[in-house]
């Protein structure tokens, strides 16, 4: 179905996938729907009780379909473009062509809008009609919805949500506005062309919904809406971008993946957005008993985080706002389970409370709290930005985790050791077990990170925090040379998703290369084949960081099985079942590219890198890459690798960086437009030492 050759940001088909799910999804950082789908949603906007809350339902007026009935030898075509964040529908006859395009604006994000365009190709004179199917209906199953006064010839309606997710809690209220779309449109007889632009306008205040409402109608009169969503679109491609000289399928893998991640962050121009995070299956789905009802769980800070980081640490920052909003209800989830300190839900919505339907998964899989750290730290190395942590609660975020994980451990005076014991692991088939050993290593680092900072702080480290980090048990096999997953583990039994591969990638815990690999073997072939999509990313990375490339690519193929044409949406499982259009499984596939090939690791004072790809690959370009204030370009074959600053820091030249060579220890200034090229090697960028003079 999709086109095999050409532009790999561009996806076309002549008709479309009989299952809706596999429509191609249409979101920025506040409205998201999906093609042809009769509701939108609000980010951060719920409705119900506690387990029971999910996206609230808001009727689309967006949803329309473009037919021209009675018409021979017509052709269509469906094209999703990623560079333009615009999906198309054309209708072709032999005399015109009529082209209905959709978008939600990137940068004006309270506006979703679609136009027609009717082009005569032909010197005919006769006039010609497109039909619009329209089955909006102004109600909803999650909003208590009123009609209010029409506003600049749009339609208005308000409404709250029905029931809040805390007893007592907020019910937020949505305004609507839109332009009544006819039944047809008719290009006359002397027209030779001629657009016609509808607007949809959503905010949670009228003020903000009229205002938006009207810049969009103004932008209209002038031509330019769609031309500022194409500009916001441009400059948002211009800072990130990876392209490989290799497979066709894997290049338009990448730019999918990017896309549907790029749709969901804040935008660049409003640095002060109140972000309310992103799901497993984003913003476009999440309706009652869908996608996990819209929930936001580690999938957001493990396997998303990271790629948003690299490229913009803005709305990486703004994902740890939603975090730090939340913390009152992880300090009120420990309480709840008798403990001290912050415990983050398992599963989140607008309040940091606990709102996983069933309770197994809230109460064991704490493993979640050390994840939300784990962003937090990789922010606070990426970009040594203080002011969150010292003015805007990032340091008391870090103090309550660690506060958590103390009062989580247990001393075991039989093995002189500290326990955390009744966990489910990352590998769900397994609950109620001691000792997991990826939750016991993502405590140990959330500790070591806490102490960290409170050094950088001149801060006195808590001697609890010191001893529960260097004493808290990280099961280990000395006979077999391998992490068990768990006290009491039997090799082959068999695993969900991955699980102990992320103490190699992306928890970077201590280990000899012959452990790295012993793991990767002990459970690659324990290991679900149609599990989460987020699996073989990992083991893909492992091998890379082994430099076993042919097994590495293998482990990346089984990704594809979860790629759907034409549109690259990703289904959670192989089979089909689970959250669709999975970000969690494309922030893993973009994982294993992003730091995979390059072997980018964020560490305290470095960004390393290791170069690896595989046979059919040649050249790669990643473009945009955030460290330190710094923009990079990183240009990199078999033989060399080019280090490129195109966007010196702020404040310069305090933040000035240099390559280093690992094995030599040659090292090569970086200056702003200059490029500078070494064999391919292992290495790292830090700050320059110059720059402390």
């Amino acid at each position: 179905m999709a086109d095999g050759s050409g532009d790999p940001a561009v996806f076309t088909c002549s008709s479309l996938p009989s299952d809706p799910r596999l429509l191609p999804t249409l979101t920025n950082a506040y409205l998201g729907t999906r093609l042809y789908r009769d509701i939108l949603h609000v980010n951060g906007v719920y409705n119900g009780a506690a387990g029971d809350t999910h996206r609230a339902d808001i009727p689309s007026p967006i949803n329309v379909r473009m037919m021209l009935p009675g018409v021979d030898s017509l052709a269509q075509t469906f094209t999703l473009n990623t560079q333009t964040g615009t999906f198309s529908h054309v209708l072709q006859s032999t005399d015109y062509a009529a082209i209905h395009q959709i978008y939600a604006h990137h940068s004006l994000v309270h506006l979703m809008a679609f136009s027609i365009t009717i082009q005569r190709s032909a010197l005919t004179t006769q006039p010609i009609t497109v039909q619009l199917q329209t089955p909006f209906v102004p109600r909803s199953q999650d909003l208590d919805l009123h009609r209010g006064p029409d506003f600049q010839g749009a339609h208005y309606v308000y409404g709250q949500t029905l029931v809040p997710e805390v007893e007592g809690g907020p019910r937020p209220t949505i305004h609507m506005l839109w332009g009544p779309v006819p039944p047809s449109l008719t290009l006359g007889g002397e027209e030779r062309e001629r657009s016609w632009e509808f607007l949809t306008a959503v905010a949670e205040s009228e003020e903000e919904a009229k205002r938006s409402y009207s810049q969009g109608m103004a932008m209209v009169a002038t031509g330019s809406l769609h031309a500022s969503h194409l500009h916001a679109w441009a400059r948002l491609w211009q800072g990130c971008c990876v392209d490989l000289d290799g497979p066709l399928p894997l290049r338009q893998a990448l730019y999918g993946c990017l896309f549907y991640l790029l749709s969901s962050i804040p935008p660049q121009e409003n640095p002060g957005f109140l972000f309310h995070g992103i799901s497993p299956g984003g913003l476009s789905n999440g309706t009652q008993g869908e996608d996990y009802w819209g929930h936001i769980f580690w999938d957001q800070d493990t396997w998303m985080f990271p790629n948003i980081l690299l490229f913009y640490p803005e709305a990486a920052r703004a994902i740890l706002g939603y975090r730090l909003r939340g913390l009152e209800g992880a300090l009120r989830n420990a309480r709840d389970q008798g403990y001290q300190g912050a415990k983050f839900p398992w599963e989140s919505a607008a309040t940091g409370r606990e709102v996983c339907p069933e309770e197994i998964y809230g109460e064991q899989e704490i493993h979640v709290t050390g994840d939300v750290l784990m962003a937090f730290e990789q922010y606070y190395c990426t970009t040594q930005d203080q002011k969150l942590f010292r003015e805007d609660g990032g340091w008391k975020l870090v103090g309550a985790v660690a506060q958590y994980w103390c009062s989580r451990m247990v001393w075991s005076q039989e093995e002189q050791c500290y326990h955390i014991k009744g966990v489910m692991p990352p590998d769900e088939y397994h609950c109620q077990v001691d000792n997991s050993v990826y939750t016991n290593a993502v405590a140990r680092r959330s500790l070591n990170f806490a102490a960290d900072v409170a050094r950088d702080f001149s801060v006195p480290v808590p001697e609890e925090w010191v001893d529960c980090a260097k004493k808290v048990k990280v099961p280990f096999d000395g006979e077999k040379k391998y992490h068990p997953e768990y006290d009491g583990y039997s090799p082959g039994e068999p695993v969900k998703q991955a699980d102990v591969v992320l103490l190699g990638f992306p928890l970077m815990h201590p280990m000899s290369p012959e452990v790295r690999r012993n793991d990767l073997e002990m459970y690659e072939p324990v290991t679900e084949r149609d599990g989460p999509a987020m699996t073989w990313s990992m083991f893909a990375v492992g091998w890379l960081e082994l430099k076993e490339v042919q097994r590495a690519q293998s482990q990346l193929n089984k990704c594809f099985s979860n790629i759907t044409e034409p549109f690259k949406i990703w289904v959670e499982n192989s089979d089909g079942s689970g959250a669709v259009n999975f970000l969690t499984g494309m922030g893993g596939f973009l994982q294993a590219v992003l730091f995979g090939y390059t072997g980018f690791r964020i560490t305290r004072s470095r960004l390393r890198f290791d170069p690896t790809f595989p046979d059919d690959i040649h050249r790669m370009e990643v473009t945009g890459v955030s460290y330190l204030g710094s923009k990079l370009k990183f240009t990199i074959t078999r033989g060399e690798m080019g280090v490129q600053v195109t966007e010196p820091p702020q404040d310069p030249p305090a933040s000035s960086l240099e390559a280093v060579l690992e094995e030599s220890g040659q090292r090569f200034p970086l200056r702003a437009g200059q490029s500078v090229s070494f064999p391919t090697a292992a290495g790292w960028i830090q700050r320059s030492p110059t720059t402390a003079l």
